[in-house]
């Protein structure tokens, strides 16, 4: 089989059955409105980061079939042949808003919104839940290990027990974009500038006859990044007596005081304390201590509540297989129609609450205090609201929530991607979209971003879209 340049065959393929169906119908080109949301965030916090547009624009560029693609389909003889000639011309024509990568987000708010006709917007669905899905999963695990660290540099070292290549490679671009300080996977950096570190494994102190000549080695061939693995037979008694030894014998006649050692199992808080001793006691006072071996956000934030005198952290595959909770659920629901150029909303209406949809074509604002520049709240609205003057934010329900807000900045969250098939959003580097998400955490509060019950963040619907949920929920009530 040859190898892909694209994805267009990446989806389920009732996907395929349906835009048959649709095309042998007058629905074919109905025009039909799609949101992408999450009804929870992973592992109980307070929000999640939105990760993964990258991918799906490109995606979307490269959407074709080929020839090799509509001999597949036809040997599965259930397409009409008029159906696979227009696969042979088929281009993405619809328009898209989605949140910018780095954004924080929440759980029923659309994220991204498809808008084209029904077969188009059937085919993207499996792949834009894909990259969306897998790349805000890490990234918001991402964010909840850098910042258990406390400022301290987070390092992606997961590749060897992610779920195949792209899982790899994607996860450390998407722990990048959320505050890793690197990867240890060459090719993410090779493809998107997730800058690439490590140094050895227990393989290469194995491989020289004692430990010494190993570190003596790797010192000498890379006096300017020599950071020892000293824990491959005993870390107090030989590990880091001997990286001191040759930190001082090859790196400190040349005046390097830019050095380092990892601890790779043990009582980290424990061996750390004593190697910190040993190597202040040595004159080495400037070297850095840096902790791997199955890591998480709570394991990391004890470590430092006990004292452990650890300078970086290596975090493998509870970083990018997102171990504690490995899936996002992210879903893609239809939200509306066209007919005669005027927006019909629909719903989708279940016996459990939580799988209700918000119907609609909308708009996401966030909402910031003009005093603090602190977001407060999110709030959606029919996509022809405008959001000025005192806003009241409401809750059917918890009517002790009822307010009214004067003193507030409200900042459209989706942003135009494609219109009429055609890119009009300039894509950031990955280095904008890393700085953008720190700006961005910057804005919530403290009690949001609690791992243990943070604050649950308002997203609220304007009046007007809540009217219109729950007359569709009432008209789906006489029907049923």
């Amino acid at each position: 089989m040859k190898a892909r340049d694209n994805y267009t065959m990446l989806f389920d393929f009732y996907e395929l059955t349906m835009g048959n169906g649709y095309f042998q119908t007058p629905l074919k080109d109905r025009v039909c409105y799609f949101d992408v949301f999450f009804r929870s965030v992973p592992d109980g916090g307070g929000f999640a980061i939105a990760a993964g547009l990258e991918q799906a624009i490109q995606y979307i560029q490269d959407l074709r079939f080929d020839e090799e693609d509509i001999a597949y389909l036809r040997g599965k003889g259930c397409f009409q042949e008029a159906f696979l000639d227009y696969l042979r011309t088929f281009r993405f024509t619809g328009d898209m808003w989605a949140v910018p990568e780095g954004t924080p987000i929440f759980p029923g708010e659309p994220i991204l919104t498809v808008r084209a006709p029904a077969i188009q917007a059937q085919f993207v669905e499996t792949f834009l839940l894909l990259t969306l899905n897998h790349q805000s999963l890490i990234a918001t695990k991402t964010s909840r290990i850098v910042r258990s660290a406390q400022g301290r540099p987070v390092s992606e070292f997961g590749s060897r027990r992610a779920q195949g290549p792209d899982a790899a490679i994607l996860g450390a671009r998407a722990a990048y974009l959320a505050g890793a300080a690197g990867t240890a996977c060459a090719m993410a950096d090779q493809i998107y500038g997730s800058p690439a570190t490590g140094t050895m494994a227990h393989s290469w102190v194995q491989m020289f006859p004692d430990e010494y000549t190993a570190f003596e080695t790797y010192c000498k061939l890379y006096p300017h990044s020599a950071t020892l693995l000293v824990d491959t037979y005993n870390v107090l008694k030989s590990g880091v007596p001997n990286a001191i030894r040759a930190f001082k014998t090859v790196l400190e006649p040349q005046g390097i005081t830019n050095c380092a050692i990892r601890i790779d199992s043990g009582d980290l808080t424990y061996l750390s304390r004593k190697a910190r001793k040993m190597l202040d006691e040595a004159g080495l006072t400037e070297c850095k201590i840096v902790a791997s071996n199955s890591l998480d956000e709570y394991i990391i934030r004890d470590l430092i509540q006990q004292g452990a005198q650890i300078d970086a952290f290596g975090v493998g595959e509870r970083l990018i297989t997102s171990k504690s909770q490995p899936v996002f659920g992210g879903v893609y629901k239809l939200v509306a129609v066209e007919e005669d150029g005027v927006v019909i909303p629909k719903i989708k209406v279940s016996e459990n609450p939580a799988k209700i949809t918000t119907p609609h074509f909308k708009k996401v604002y966030r909402l910031f205090a003009k005093d603090t520049g602190k977001a407060f709240a999110d709030y959606i609205t029919v996509f022809d609201e405008e959001v000025a003057g005192p806003l009241h934010l409401f809750d059917p329900v918890d009517t002790w929530k009822d307010q009214v807000i004067q003193d507030y900045v409200a900042v459209p969250l989706l942003q135009p991607i494609f219109q009429g098939g055609e890119l009009v959003y300039r894509r950031p580097t990955l280095e904008e979209a890393r700085a953008y998400c720190a700006q961005q955490m910057d804005t919530l509060w403290e009690e949001v971003k609690r791992f243990e019950n943070p604050h649950n963040y308002y997203v609220d619907l304007s009046p007007k879209l809540w009217q219109v949920k729950q007359d569709l929920l009432k008209e789906q009530g006489h029907r049923g």
